[in-house]
């Protein structure tokens, strides 16, 4: 039995009912600050972690958004007030690939990132070249706005269809889930917009975090646009996950026991795309491009390739654009949201 789940017997057991929405376990077992996946400070990624990203693949990911957030910069005028925001930043490789390649005059980087932990590593590795800011309120004017890989690790509510009601899975002392309730009308107004001509069992994450995140980079004092790379899927797409997309991940192993080795393991689900974009829209923003990773970078690659005049990639950067773009790697896994704010 790891330490968190000590910690979460004890306050499940104090909790009314005897249980706690899926969701504010998540949440303890990802971000907790002692014992958090995640809240002790940024994880190991690539061969050595438990995952891939496609930062781990090299620089090119980050060249390729520099690319990006130059031709955004071109798109509002070019304006001396631009910066680059990145929220997720984990230990600021991403940011580093960006800075090496971007060619923006007086472009500033912004990190925001709550975690001290995180802040620290981040200034070891990037000095002066970057500032940090509390929130999105202290963004300036023009900003191209990017996050990668990060609401798949938001904490989401888990739901189940019984044949009659979808029900919200909560956690017993016994770290067993449990259907009840809704435990908010926040989530019982979601639960409503579900289908429910499926069979009983079909279970569904719904990331209320996902849509307030949404809310706030759409209510941010900026103009520009906003990047998002992740791995999701579509709206008619999960419905062909009968037992939904959270999953643990553990030395680049995945598997369906998500409440095993709380705190020792990462949990993450696939993101609903389609909500996530008819939230955005509903606060006035503008799809630009949305599409598989490897169709998206691809064309934002083109000019730069064409540029290149027969002269080809080195073999070093022609697998990392292998890596990030070919259907069976990152290509059709991951998906890249362009919107304009």
């Amino acid at each position: 039995m790891t330490a968190l789940e000590n910690i979460l017997r004890e306050q499940i057991a104090a909790a009314p009912g005897g249980m706690l929405p899926f969701a504010s376990v998540m949440e303890m077992a990802l971000y907790h600050p002692e014992h958090g996946y995640y809240g002790r400070g940024p994880r190991r990624i690539g061969r050595g972690g438990d995952f891939f990203t496609s930062v781990s693949t090299g620089p090119l990911f980050g060249q390729l958004l520099a690319m990006l957030a130059r031709r955004e910069w071109e798109r509002l005028g070019q304006p001396a007030d631009f910066a680059l925001i990145e929220q997720g930043a984990h230990d600021g490789q991403l940011a580093e690939d960006i800075l090496a390649a971007l060619d923006i005059p007086a472009a500033r980087y912004l990190l925001l990132e709550p975690n001290p932990r995180y802040r620290e590593v981040q200034r070891q590795r990037l000095g002066d070249r970057v500032k940090w800011i509390e929130s999105l309120a202290k963004a300036p004017a023009h900003a191209f706005y990017l996050s990668n890989e990060l609401p798949d690790a938001f904490p989401v509510h888990l739901v189940r269809w019984d044949g009659q009601n979808w029900l919200e899975l909560h956690v017993d002392a016994a770290l067993s889930l449990v259907p009840a309730e809704a435990s908010s009308p926040v989530l019982a107004a979601e639960i409503e917009k579900l289908p429910r001509d499926l069979d009983p069992g079909h279970t569904m994450e719904i990331s209320l975090a996902m849509l307030e995140w949404v809310q706030a980079f759409s209510q941010a004092p900026f103009r520009g646009s906003v990047f998002i790379a992740d791995y999701g899927l579509d709206a008619e797409e999960f419905l062909t996950r009968p037992a939904g997309t959270l999953r643990r991940y553990r030395q680049h192993q995945t598997d369906d026991q998500i409440l095993a080795d709380l705190g020792e393991s990462d949990l993450t689900t696939s993101i609903h795309f389609t909500r996530l974009i008819a939230e955005a829209e509903s606060h006035g923003l503008r799809v630009l491009d949305y599409d598989h990773q490897g169709r998206f970078l691809t064309r934002l690659a083109t000019p730069w390739l064409a540029s290149l005049e027969g002269h080809g990639l080195d073999a070093t950067t022609f697998r990392q654009f292998q890596s990030l773009t070919h259907p069976a790697i990152m290509g059709r896994s991951f998906r890249c949201l362009l919107l304009q704010k």
